[in-house]
């Protein structure tokens, strides 16, 4: 089985799988996982595994599996960057069990998906994710898809992490033992590969910051981009403890002078 940065590494975004079914005991394996997926903030998510025959489910960007997993929780401050951080989780043990993944938030029969779900009042399900073995190829369409939004392309070290203030890009090389965890962040996954992450390294403190882009809040005030915020805070602490470092999660905003309407989402200590 592959280690979390090897996972992270390796990943990619599969629409395209062979065809297979879901082996029952890789089906139990993510679920087991997915009910003690923890995150940061303590909010609980109901998983469950979909089936797009059985419950009338459609996404035309997926072709050759019918399995879906998605997750439900209450509207609650922070539940995005919770959502973000524990659905990750999930899917970097499916990518160590060989499966195929995507994060599906729009291009889906939505209303059919919170059906499946039994969404309550007060609940939101923001995203899905296909399950399945990837095809040897990938479908024309996907390929058009990727490179549409350069998905293979990330935003430079130094445009991402900074070092005290975000006046002084952060080098690989003054972030030391933390530079794979770093880097862990910047291959994260994001809608429409946005990356809206930044962060500022000051002494044993990383403080996280969402650099947001117009469009991606709704009517209701569901913020996507911290989705991806959440993602990138569990790319920090994987890739972190991987190189043997533990960290202490906080949210205790340090003030640090931002402006480009960046926000402060949370911060991680590390080391004594």
């Amino acid at each position: 089985m592959k280690s979390d940065l090897e996972s992270i590494r390796s990943r990619r975004s599969v629409r395209t799988y062979d065809g297979s079914p879901l082996h029952p005991e890789d089906a139990q394996k993510v679920m087991d996982f997915a009910g003690n997926a923890d995150n940061p903030y303590g909010i609980p998510v109901t998983w469950k595994l979909l089936d797009a025959k059985e419950d009338g489910l459609k996404c035309p960007v997926i072709t050759g599996t019918d399995t879906f997993i998605a997750g439900k929780m209450r509207v609650v401050p922070h539940a995005e960057e919770a959502f973000g951080y524990a659905f990750e989780r999930i899917v970097l043990y499916a990518e160590s069990l060989g499966l195929g993944t995507t994060w599906i938030a729009g291009t889906m029969d939505r209303n059919a998906f919170e059906k499946a779900m039994d969404l309550e009042e007060g609940e939101v399900m923001p995203c899905v994710s296909p399950l399945g073995y990837p095809a040897k190829k990938m479908s024309l369409r996907e390929i058009l898809m990727r490179k549409g939004v350069r998905a293979d392309s990330r935003i430079d070290f130094g445009k991402l992490f900074f070092d005290g203030d975000f006046g002084k890009p952060l080098t690989e090389e003054k972030a030391g033992a933390l530079k794979d965890a770093f880097e862990a962040v910047r291959l994260a996954p994001s809608a429409v590969n946005k990356q809206p992450w930044r962060a500022v390294l000051c002494e044993n403190k990383v403080h996280f910051y969402e650099y947001p882009t117009p469009g991606y809040v709704t009517e209701s005030g569901w913020d996507l981009q911290k989705i991806d915020m959440g993602i990138a805070l569990c790319h920090f602490v994987l890739g972190a403890r991987e190189c043997g470092i533990e960290t202490v999660f906080d949210q205790a905003d340090p003030g640090i002078p931002t402006g480009n309407g960046l926000q402060y989402i949370a911060s991680y200590t590390f080391g004594s």
